[in-house]
């Protein structure tokens, strides 16, 4: 099984306004509760959770808690204004979808979030970094909040949620992944 690929990601100073957002994007116990605006929206998104399991079913192969990842991934990248594709294709390269995978610099999970966050916007409690939507709420918000530090420049963004800002390797990885879980509607 291959490493976790997180890299040692840099604790920032943040801006008190910026720490608070984070923790209420963090803080809502509610679990994800998608809403439509209508028929057609609910359809493309009852497609895009299909074509996903389907292309996960090799990694996940629980059906029930693909698609509750699927679900989960989802809601909390719209959450965050984030293509669902790129959280994929970011988890992709860095857990290769393992729910309790820790890199050598001790970034935990799907999105291999830095037990320093916890401190920062939550409750200190790194052990909720295995749970499923803590994790993704987690890893979407701060990969938001970089792309808005970095303007929307999204290679910036991922250099620095990676802790290689500037370098390509780890932007050209999760973009490449990203294609590759692109939903190209029928």
């Amino acid at each position: 099984m291959a490493p976790a690929l997180a890299g040692n990601q840099k604790e920032e100073a943040l801006a008190d306004s910026v720490r608070m957002a984070l923790s209420r994007a963090i803080s809502d116990p509610n679990p994800p509760k998608p809403q439509f605006i209508d028929i057609e929206e609910r359809l493309a998104y009852l497609r895009w959770l299909g074509d996903m399991s389907d292309r996960l079913v090799r990694r996940m192969p629980d059906r029930q808690g693909r698609l509750e990842f699927l679900q989960t991934l989802w809601y909390e990248a719209r959450r965050a204004g984030l293509d669902p594709s790129l959280v994929l294709g970011l988890i992709q390269v860095e857990s290769a979808f393992r729910k309790y995978a820790v890199s050598p610099v001790g970034a935990h999970g799907y999105m291999q979030v830095m037990p320093f966050w916890t401190r920062v916007i939550g409750d200190g409690d790194r052990s909720k970094l295995f749970h499923m939507q803590t994790n993704l709420r987690y890893g979407c918000s701060i990969l938001r909040m970089y792309i808005d530090i970095e303007k929307g420049d999204l290679y910036l963004a991922l250099g620095r949620y990676n802790g290689s800002r500037g370098r390509p390797e780890y932007p050209n990885a999760v973009r490449a992944a990203w294609r590759n879980w692109e939903h190209k509607p029928e």
